[in-house]
């Protein structure tokens, strides 16, 4: 069990509010937390940990007021001051927070509503501001009206005072903290004092922080990442740290890095996306004007880390002062309460490059670096060559997540036989049991006993945490693949869906990136790939649909060897996302079924077919003798139909003249109709210039 003793201070702090409570003793005016409402140091407005731990214990004395110990109470606030306040109140009470996003306009309310029943929560913490917006769409929900609604950003913290401390131990729920909702719906985990102390040791240990340390955050605070790593991380270390709200860093990404550049931060990181984010929107004088030469640890997770981000990242901010051996790749989730794996302090990150076709059948073949060069990349964790043609010498760059934060705490099992994988071959991860991994999901006995309570067969060893997620070890280093779950599995070849919606956004200028969802449908009783994609602003009017679908199909047949069964172009902003912007594909692929989704253009191989019918037959000459009659139904799409599709004879309709030599001009034209059958694409779709896939 590791020694929860924080440097320099007393081995009792046991809980959170143990731990605020020393911060306000030994350094009543140290500052806590400095928070940038519009993202530039000329909006800072700061907080001590006096002012803090005084705030906290007003709301606290409310919360008892309504007899709120041991119950679920919902935090709606933007990110601010307002929302640590409110999240220690609850703390300090007793009470279970469990943290959400304010709703936007026009946007469902269903996640939401979900979360407060299944918490069953009867409180709700919010800002004056952000009440007078709700109280608009209160009539909306009879779930929201029925709760009662407390602002607390003008609270007089002469309330602190009457304070009476109740009865928390280290077990103590302090929060749940429901799942993205990414794969399945959100569940709420249930995370202790314990759990929170323990992973903030983690985390310290791993990113070596110091109280010397500063940081600097944009995450969101309502997410495991935003608030254990970016709001609790600080307050544990006792170092400075600098907030800024997620839509300042969205609307103008280098208030991040000017923030890290002005405020002299150690430790500041975030997904793939973000650093993606910098390098298309920083100028080169914006470049110029930073100084990024103290930013010592860049940690990625939360999604498929990208080499060529971080290679095209430290190219682009080298002269500003950053390096390479700055990121810190790193796994974690929810239920572990937060980190799992790191790398390793000082090294460079590790990028495995390996066969992308053996990762469809679960196996890992690392390739020699000489050869690396001579082969083309596929998109997902690096670029990829558009003129590669030999698809087992096609490679996948593999960016390591670093080694268990616990030792041996980490371990690969067949999902299927439930026994340990060896090094270099693919499967689930699973977590052993230790004082980060949650208490369960809140009112949900099966999928606990299912998730948290795993055990190798054989051996009965356990319990193990099932994350969900593939990987593999590679030389002691995890490696995550993808999800379990969102696995396509066509014609008995796994893809990983990460890689095929990296292929399509780039198939196209008019097609945003990282607005991708792909996903199978079965009908015909086969398992078919289906692509909805989100168009530029900028194309909604003016895009040529049939170019676009033409090139997503390509694409997708040249780096994947599949063959595209139907494509839905969206909206800008229609994607279903969660709240921290990760992709619903599962709320896509339901979208797209019972045609829910706010489709511009669409495809589908059977109409596809069924309007080109008419042509190909003008072309083609049907034998009965050597007809063969396939009949496919379009139980799986929205709008499908049942038709039957007849393959030509392999004669070649000529002249009189030529009844037995087909002319190169008509073998072609057979050749572009029968691959139109075949293929169930349109006959304008195919380029006789171009390669044959």
């Amino acid at each position: 069990m590791l020694n929860q003793t924080i440097p320099g201070q007393s081995p009792a702090l046991l809980t959170l509010v143990d731990l605020l409570d020393w911060r306000a003793q030994e350094a009543p005016d140290g500052l806590a937390y400095r928070f940038l409402p519009d993202g530039t140091p000329d909006s800072a407005v700061t907080i001590t940990y006096r002012e803090l731990q005084q705030r906290a214990r007003a709301i606290a004395h409310l919360l008892g007021e309504l007899h709120c110990h041991g119950e679920r109470v919902l935090l709606l606030y933007p990110a601010g001051l307002d929302y640590i306040a409110a999240f220690l109140g609850c703390l300090y009470g007793g009470a279970v927070a469990v943290p959400a996003y304010p709703p936007r306009p026009n946007r469902s309310l269903d996640r939401l509503q979900a979360m407060i029943q299944d918490a069953e929560a009867k409180i709700a913490l919010t800002d004056q501001g952000t009440l007078e917006k709700l109280e608009k769409r209160l009539s909306e929900s009879p779930i929201l009206k029925s709760l009662y609604w407390l602002s607390t950003d003008g609270l007089a913290t002469d309330l602190a005072h009457h304070w009476q401390p109740p009865a928390i131990k280290p077990d103590t729920l302090a929060l749940l903290q429901y799942t993205s909702g990414s794969t399945a719906l959100p569940k709420g985990v249930m995370i202790s004092h314990d759990n929170l102390m323990h992973n903030s040791e983690l985390i310290r240990g791993c990113f070596c922080n110091v109280p010397e340390s500063r940081g600097v955050s944009w995450l969101p605070p309502y997410h495991d990442m935003g608030l254990v790593g970016g709001i609790l991380q600080p307050l544990y270390v006792g170092a400075e740290t600098t907030l800024m709200p997620p839509v300042s860093f969205l609307q103008r990404p280098m208030r991040w890095l000017e923030a890290i550049s002005h405020y002299r931060a150690s430790t500041s990181g975030g997904p793939n996306f973000a650093y993606d984010l910098c390098l298309r929107k920083a100028t080169p004088e914006q470049v110029q004007a930073l100084d990024l030469s103290c930013w010592t640890l860049a940690f990625t997770g939360a999604e498929p880390i990208h080499q060529s981000t971080l290679d095209r990242f430290t190219a682009t901010f080298a002269n500003s002062g950053f390096q390479a051996k700055a990121f810190y790749p790193c796994y974690g989730m929810a239920e572990t309460t937060l980190i799992i794996t790191g790398k390793v302090e000082e090294d460079l990150p590790q990028s495995l490059p390996v066969k992308a076709a053996d990762l469809q059948f679960n196996q890992v073949t690392v390739v020699a670096p000489e050869a690396v060069s001579a082969a083309g990349t596929v998109p997902g964790n690096g670029d990829f060559s558009p003129d590669s043609s030999d698809h087992d010498a096609t490679i996948r760059h593999i960016v390591g997540c670093g080694k268990p934060a616990v030792p041996n705490q980490v371990v690969i099992v067949d999902p299927e036989t439930e026994l340990p994988c060896l090094e270099d071959c693919i499967g689930e991860i699973w977590v052993r049991w230790s004082r980060s991994v949650a208490q369960g999901y809140w009112q949900r006995e099966e999928a606990t006993a299912y998730s948290f309570q795993a055990r190798l067969a054989h051996t009965d060893e356990g319990p193990f945490l099932r994350t969900g997620d593939l990987g593999f070890f590679h030389g002691g280093e995890l490696y995550v693949t993808g999800r379990l779950k969102d696995l396509i599995i066509i014609r008995g070849r796994n893809h990983y869906p990460q890689d095929i919606e990296a292929t399509v956004e780039q198939a196209h200028p008019a097609l945003r990136k990282g607005c991708g969802a792909a996903f199978a449908m079965t009908y015909a009783e086969a398992e078919h790939l289906v692509v909805v994609q989100e168009l530029e602003r900028t194309a909604l009017r003016n895009a040529n649909a049939e170019e676009v679908f033409t090139a997503i199909r390509r694409a997708v047949a040249e780096h994947h060897e599949l063959q595209v069964g139907a494509i839905g172009l969206l909206k800008t902003n229609a994607m279903p996302k969660t709240s921290s912007g990760k992709i619903q594909r599962h709320l896509c692929r339901s979208g797209f079924l019972d045609g829910q989704l706010s489709l511009v253009h669409s495809w589908q191989a059977e109409s596809a077919v069924a309007e080109e019918t008419t042509a190909a037959e003008s072309e083609l000459e049907y034998s009965g003798s050597n007809t063969h009659t396939e009949p496919t139904r379009a139980g799986g799409f929205p709008h499908g139909q049942t038709l039957t599709l007849e393959r030509p004879a392999t004669r070649v309709k000529t002249t009189p003249q030529a009844d037995t030599l087909a002319t190169p001009k008509a073998i072609e034209q057979w050749m572009v109709n029968w691959l139109s059958a075949s293929l169930k694409v349109p006959v304008q779709s195919l380029d006789v210039h171009k390669p044959f896939a």
